[in-house]
Protein backbone atom coordinates (compact mmCIF):
# COMPACT_ATOMS: atom_id res chain seq x y z
CA UNK A 1 0.00 0.00 0.00
CA UNK A 2 1.43 3.33 -1.00
CA UNK A 3 1.21 6.21 1.75
CA UNK A 4 2.90 9.57 1.73
CA UNK A 5 4.72 10.33 5.15
CA UNK A 6 6.11 13.33 6.18
CA UNK A 7 8.66 11.76 8.15
CA UNK A 8 12.53 13.78 9.83
CA UNK A 9 15.22 12.67 7.56
CA UNK A 10 17.40 12.06 10.91
CA UNK A 11 14.46 9.71 12.17
CA UNK A 12 14.72 7.53 9.30
CA UNK A 13 18.54 7.05 8.94
CA UNK A 14 18.65 6.07 12.74
CA UNK A 15 15.97 3.59 12.35
CA UNK A 16 17.29 2.06 8.86
CA UNK A 17 21.45 2.20 10.93
CA UNK A 18 19.64 0.13 14.05
CA UNK A 19 17.75 -2.30 11.91
CA UNK A 20 20.39 -2.72 8.89
CA UNK A 21 17.56 -2.13 6.92
CA UNK A 22 18.56 -1.33 3.19
CA UNK A 23 15.15 0.75 2.34
CA UNK A 24 13.00 3.32 4.08
CA UNK A 25 10.22 1.28 3.27
CA UNK A 26 11.70 -2.08 5.56
CA UNK A 27 12.90 0.36 8.49
CA UNK A 28 8.89 1.46 8.69
CA UNK A 29 8.18 -1.58 8.79
CA UNK A 30 10.20 -3.35 10.87
CA UNK A 31 9.47 -0.77 13.25
CA UNK A 32 5.51 -1.20 12.59
CA UNK A 33 5.93 -4.99 13.54
CA UNK A 34 8.27 -4.02 16.75
CA UNK A 35 5.72 -1.76 17.97
CA UNK A 36 2.58 -3.62 17.43
CA UNK A 37 4.72 -6.89 19.14
CA UNK A 38 5.65 -4.92 22.37
CA UNK A 39 1.70 -3.12 22.76
CA UNK A 40 0.41 -6.87 22.17
CA UNK A 41 3.15 -7.98 25.21
CA UNK A 42 2.00 -4.91 27.42
CA UNK A 43 -1.67 -5.97 26.96
CA UNK A 44 -0.77 -9.62 28.00
CA UNK A 45 0.98 -8.41 30.87
CA UNK A 46 -2.12 -6.68 31.90
CA UNK A 47 -3.92 -10.14 32.50
CA UNK A 48 -1.30 -11.65 34.64
CA UNK A 49 -2.95 -13.05 37.68
CA UNK A 50 -5.93 -12.75 36.16
CA UNK A 51 -6.81 -15.81 34.41
CA UNK A 52 -7.44 -18.90 36.24
CA UNK A 53 -6.42 -21.87 34.32
CA UNK A 54 -7.85 -24.95 37.03
CA UNK A 55 -4.21 -27.16 35.37
CA UNK A 56 -3.77 -30.32 37.34
CA UNK A 57 -0.30 -31.21 36.33
CA UNK A 58 -0.46 -34.58 37.33
CA UNK A 59 -3.23 -34.66 34.67
CA UNK A 60 -1.40 -32.82 32.19
CA UNK A 61 2.00 -35.62 32.54
CA UNK A 62 -0.88 -38.75 32.33
CA UNK A 63 -1.97 -37.15 29.14
CA UNK A 64 1.73 -36.00 27.81
CA UNK A 65 2.80 -39.91 28.22
CA UNK A 66 0.34 -41.11 26.01
CA UNK A 67 1.30 -39.88 22.65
Amino acid sequence: MRTTLDLPKNLIDEAMRITNSKTKSEAIRRALEEVIRKEQRMQLLTLKGKVDLQIDLETLRARDSSF
